[in-house]
């Protein structure tokens, strides 16, 4: 190849081979370079390659001697990966119904359903974010301590439902059926209702048992 020929080629050979391998071909000079082309047309002694070098400059084409190419390749193209799907977007987990998991721990308890969501209502209004300023946590209002003892998570919407209406039934069963005596000692504990062998004498206590009996009795409870 004459100096003349192979100073502009070498020029234009880096920006070449800067490009991505796009499918195409590539000549193959006698000197052994190698030159990426989309395609080519030989016109009498000489070669021209035609390639895309950029957005901006569009098409460009060089010219070579014929002589000076060995022999054309076909580029084996290898199309780029796809891009990886977009990771698929859970769907958001549904928000437990209150006042449906207190209508199956009732039923699972053995208890009407319309008193245990009444006791609930009073606790709580099914509120499965109530805390009370002693530290009473959910639906059914279980002290941490008490949950513990019936191995209940408090946090846990369903665990919490289930752990109170099992303490209810328990409370109803230690005082042989008597309502009063199980909504009061759920409220204010055994221990005050068996020291006073009844309702104990605290007005929240006496105001939340006549709560419940009476949304109960509203509901058609008897």
């Amino acid at each position: 190849m004459s100096k003349l020929l192979l100073r502009p080629l070498l020029l234009v050979l880096p920006a070449w081979f800067a490009l991505p391998a796009l499918a195409g071909e590539y000549a193959v000079l006698s000197s052994g370079f190698r030159i990426h082309a989309d395609r080519h047309e030989v016109e009498g002694d000489v070669v021209h390659l035609y390639g895309h070098l950029s957005a901006k400059d569009g098409d460009s084409v060089i010219t070579i001697p014929a002589a000076s190419v060995a022999s054309f390749e076909t580029e084996e193209y290898v199309p780029p990966p796809a891009p990886s799907s977009a990771p698929a977007i859970a769907a958001p987990t549904p928000t437990p119904d209150p006042k449906a998991l207190v209508n199956s721990a009732a039923l699972r308890s053995g208890l009407p359903p319309k008193f245990v969501e009444s006791v609930a209502k009073a606790e709580s209004a099914l509120r499965p974010d109530a805390v009370s300023p002693k530290g009473a946590i959910g639906v059914m209002q279980l002290m941490p301590a008490t949950a513990k003892a019936m191995a209940a998570d408090p946090n846990n919407v369903e665990q919490n439902i289930d752990a109170g209406t099992r303490l209810l039934r328990e409370l109803l069963i230690k005082y042989d059926g008597d309502v009063v005596k199980a909504l009061a000692a759920y409220n204010a504990g055994p221990a005050a209702v068996d020291r006073y062998n009844g309702m104990p004498p605290y007005p929240e206590t006496e105001n939340y048992v006549n709560k419940v009996i009476r949304d109960y009795q509203a509901a058609g409870g008897r």
